[in-house]
């Protein structure tokens, strides 16, 4: 009765109130906002066959625009208006205005439309749509005939007019929609429809589609993951286990072996000269070193004297480089002497370790763990760790700035779901200016396993790097999914036995099923640099299906509209990470920094990032990746932004 008198009172039919309701449904359902919806509608009568055949049926074509968030009653003026118009051209037969339009056709779709929407009430005949019937029972026929098709009829209280409530059928396309999920869309209509009878005026974007226990699933339930935090440091971290465990070997090159006990001593005497050279709290020193043992210590060494560290890939082009070091403004570049000579010029101070001056000032130096009294500034949870510089969609790089809290709940979390031991041995494979190089350094180093550095190149070497897997004893790797399909290719065996962690980009669903016929585990990992390296695991079995699993510790994902809403399960929306593991933010840009760092709707005081991505919620909670919302892309697992590969062209 309500939806009625919403009719009446804006001059409309209720079959355009409940096309307005579709077109609304589907719009907060994510099919966009311009919502084509076919209608069988009675044609003209033919004078001379009256008697005989009376009406012909035809088909309207009915598009619903939904832009700007427009209450239901405008929408509801916006769907009267294109059903007038409509109707002023019913004669033109649907099969003509296909032939006129010629779209591009599929023999399994029905074109311009896929959603079906009819209403029989007391003054239109009968319709008779094939397959379909507006009843109680599931509906005959062999197919259906489109992807959704809704039937609707009025009820009447037997002579009286006044209408008894509605009824109807909807029947939906079994390829497209599990049953679960027409179903609950039906409950969403019928959800809908009660909202704008009740308040007409309501914004499209505050008709919430979904119940209350789905609102809780979505929101708390599948993101439980509140655990402790210790407040402790990766510097902390790594001194505790190099006093557990100080003859064990803890990095491994082609040319060297240190113990944590040497690994320590080389770590304190470098942040001890580090700190003599006037490092500060919060300020970059950069790294430009080779794939060797001495990186490693250049980050621990870092991290110790208080200052962050910035690496800085020696094969990148010269003018990447320059930029970076303009923008961050290290106080230092720690390198080598004949990568220096590589290098742009800058007014950077430079530091060549391999130096025989710095070499023996090192040698000088005490070895013993650094007092907070001693560092540039006492080490705390909210200190910089690091500063990575990931593709701008501007043209120019931009600085991830992540504080030693966000890498240590990533760190916890990684030891939780891979516990290693002391006989176990991680290979790096990462460039160190790939965020991820971050677990392959800290993950073996913080649990008293073996860090094994692969040599400059491994990764586009698949022998070389079969080679190290079975030469070093490697039982734990991670990798993008171009590297491990090499392996798998070339070297299948060399994946027996091994924990595989793979990430970086979408997994194919063919490499995840043969990585799990032959590893001892496979682990897929999703995370942008902005939240710190990983922010969702899942397990990989080799049953086909391939997900981003659910959040880690200490860190929430919401899957929203474009108004921030959250999307029911089986909804696509865009990807927010939240949590302990987002970045403080971009180095100098807070302009870019507040659009992607959001306040976060269901956390108050907490923030939220925007990671770009498309997912939905699957029905047992976990995450599936759908793609991009922008244009940015994944090369073996690096961001690329098409806007700086225009900036370099330009």
């Amino acid at each position: 009765q309500r939806l009625a008198e919403l009719a009446r009172d804006n001059g409309a039919s209720l079959f355009m109130v409940l096309q307005a309701a579709l077109a609304a449904l589907l719009t907060r359902l994510g099919a966009g906002h311009d919502i084509p919806i076919g209608s069988p509608i009675a044609g003209r009568t033919d004078d001379a066959m009256e008697d005989l055949v009376g009406c012909f049926m035809n088909t309207l074509v009915l598009r619903t625009d939904t832009t700007g968030d427009p209450t239901f009653t405008q929408l509801l003026d916006r769907a009267r208006e294109t059903a007038l118009k409509a109707y002023e051209h019913q004669d033109l037969p649907f099969e003509r205005l296909v032939e006129v339009l010629d779209p591009t056709r599929s023999m399994g779709r029905n074109p311009l439309f896929q959603v079906m929407l009819a209403l029989q009430n007391n003054t239109q005949p009968a319709l008779a749509l094939p397959g379909l019937t507006v009843a109680e029972q599931p509906v005959g026929g062999d197919s259906a005939k489109f992807d959704l098709s809704l039937a609707v009829a009025e009820r009447h209280h037997g002579n009286d007019s006044s209408p008894g409530g509605l009824v109807g059928t909807l029947e939906y396309n079994a390829d497209v929609f599990e049953p679960a999920t027409a179903a609950a869309l039906a409950g969403r209509l019928v959800r809908l429809l009660g909202q704008v009878a009740a308040e007409p005026d309501t914004p499209l974007a505050r008709l919430e589609v979904l119940t209350e226990d789905e609102r809780r699933q979505v929101l708390t339930a599948w993101n439980d993951t509140a655990a402790d935090d210790p407040g402790t440091t990766v510097v902390a971290a790594f001194e505790a286990q190099a006093a557990r465990t100080p003859d064990a070997v803890a990095v491994v090159t082609e040319s060297t072996a240190l113990t944590y006990a040497e690994l320590d001593a080389r770590t304190n005497r470098l942040a001890r000269h580090l700190v003599g050279l006037g490092v500060a709290p919060d300020r970059p020193v950069a790294l430009s070193l080779p794939r060797t043992a001495e990186m490693v210590v250049a980050q621990l060494a870092v991290l110790k004297s208080g200052a962050a560290y910035l690496p800085v890939d020696p094969a990148l082009p010269a003018d990447r480089v320059r930029l970076m070091l303009d923008d961050a403004a290290p106080v230092l570049l720690l390198t080598e002497l004949a990568i220096a000579a590589g290098l742009p010029r800058t007014e950077v101070p430079t530091v060549a370790l391999d130096d025989p001056e710095v070499d023996a000032a090192l040698a000088a130096l005490d070895d013993r763990p650094l007092a907070d009294a001693e560092r540039a500034a006492p080490l705390h949870g909210s200190r910089l760790a690091y500063l990575l510089f990931t593709s701008g969609s501007t043209g120019r790089p931009k600085g991830v700035m992540v504080e030693h809290r966000s890498l240590m709940n990533l760190l916890r979390s990684t030891r939780e779901r891979f516990p290693l031991e002391a006989h176990d041995r991680l290979l790096a494979v990462t460039t160190w200016s790939f965020d991820i190089s971050g677990l392959e350094v800290y993950l073996p180093l913080l649990s008293g396993a073996g860090l094994v550095v692969g040599a400059e190149g491994i990764a586009l070497d698949p022998a070389a790097l079969a080679a190290s897997l079975d030469r070093d004893g490697i039982t734990i790797m991670q990798a993008t999914p171009a590297l491990w399909q090499e392996l798998v290719l070339h070297r299948p065996e060399s994946v027996r036995g091994l924990r595989v962690l793979i990430g970086g980009e979408a997994v194919p669903p063919a490499l995840a099923d043969a990585l799990a016929a032959g590893a001892a585990e496979v682990t897929n990992l999703y995370g942008p640099t902005e939240t710190t390296i990983w922010s969702t695991a899942a397990a990989l079995t080799g049953d086909g299906v391939v997900t981003l699993g659910r959040p880690i510790r200490n860190t929430r994902a919401y899957v929203l509209d474009d108004a921030l809403r959250p999307v029911p399960p089986g909804v696509a929306g865009e990807l927010y990470l939240a949590g302990a593991g987002l970045a403080r933010g971009y180095l100098d840009r807070p302009g870019l920094t507040a659009t992607r760092f959001l306040a976060c709707p269901y956390e108050p005081g907490e923030r939220m990032y925007r990671t770009g991505d498309l997912a939905r919620w699957t029905p047992d909670g976990h995450l599936a990746y759908l793609g991009r919302a922008d244009t940015q892309i994944k090369i073996r697992g690096f961001r690329v932004e098409p806007g700086e590969i225009e900036a370099a062209l330009t």
